[in-house]
């Protein structure tokens, strides 16, 4: 298993943990889109939380969708996970450029700039929940740490990282996300927040070839770690060409019709995967009469 996610607990359940390596999902997303390093940077974090919280989901046909709506150069991203942790996501400009930060990483925060993410959950329910909140930095992580503390009020740390190669593939790619129970001990939480100010980061921790399993020990090895399930992650669509053909006849009659009245074939891309869908007007003419049914 070469990417997935371990889920726990530490303190006697008082504290639940999420971590994930993440690099061929990553990889595969920046392959797909042919994102920048820095769209990299970003859709990777996203897809790595994305994961995680796909994972913590109770039913199988539960979908959670991050969205972030932002007025800096990448103009947005976009990520849906399921129960199962199979992920996927786009950025709305993945061939932005930008300068290092003045630490000499990937400028995400600028990127990004200003704006709001949105955490929408489909749980079976009638109505999806959605909670939203203004992005605190535009690295990604802190803005999701606001999230749970503000929207669901759950106090939480989380932990993103992807670190480029010189060639612009994907080094190293994880994270983690650990939150307190309501029953959670003062002291507890005091000895966590120590632990937490004094780790480096995912991408280091990576780098010392620390799995997950790792990370999380060195965060949580004296507070009773316990680990109870390891999971597969990957980057994964369901789109295809009936699926997407699908949507096409939803258009309606008037629109087909007009495709036909214009005696060209047709491409239709998946933004998720940028997969292009070709057909031709004796598709489209099949289509129609869908349509009309």
């Amino acid at each position: 298993m070469n990417d997935y996610i371990i889920r726990g607990t530490a303190a006697d359940d008082q504290i639940r943990f999420f971590a994930a390596s993440t690099r061929e999902l990553v990889e595969t997303a920046r392959q797909k889109h042919n994102t920048s390093p820095v769209a990299t940077a970003a859709l990777g974090r996203l897809l790595t939380a994305g994961a995680m919280m796909g994972s913590m989901c109770k039913n199988d046909s539960d979908v959670i969708t991050l969205q972030i709506q932002c007025s800096g150069p990448i103009g947005g991203l976009t990520v849906t996970s399921d129960s199962k942790a199979r992920v996927k996501g786009y950025v709305n400009h993945p061939e932005v450029m930008l300068p290092p930060s003045s630490a000499g990483k990937l400028d995400v925060g600028k990127a990004l700039d200003l704006g709001v993410l949105t955490v929408i959950k489909d749980i079976g329910l009638k109505e999806p929940y959605s909670g939203q909140t203004h992005l605190v930095s535009g690295e990604i992580a802190e803005d999701l740490t606001y999230y749970f503390a503000a929207s669901e009020q759950i106090p939480t740390s989380v932990a993103l990282g992807v670190l480029m190669n010189k060639d612009n593939t994907v080094r190293q790619a994880g994270g983690f996300i650990i939150q307190m129970m309501p029953f959670a001990e003062e002291e507890t939480i005091a000895k966590l927040e120590k632990k937490i100010a004094q780790f480096q980061s995912v991408t280091s921790s990576l780098e010392k070839e620390h799995t997950p399993e790792k990370m999380m020990e060195e965060l949580l090895g004296d507070m009773g770690m316990k680990i109870y399930d390891t999971m597969p992650t990957q980057f994964y669509c369901n789109c295809s060409k009936e699926r997407v053909e699908q949507a096409v006849i939803s258009v309606g009659k008037k629109e087909i019709q007009s495709m036909i009245d214009e005696g060209e074939p047709i491409e239709v891309n998946c933004h998720f995967c940028n997969t292009h869908y070709h057909y031709s007007v004796e598709d489209l003419k099949r289509m129609l009469e869908e349509a009309v049914r």
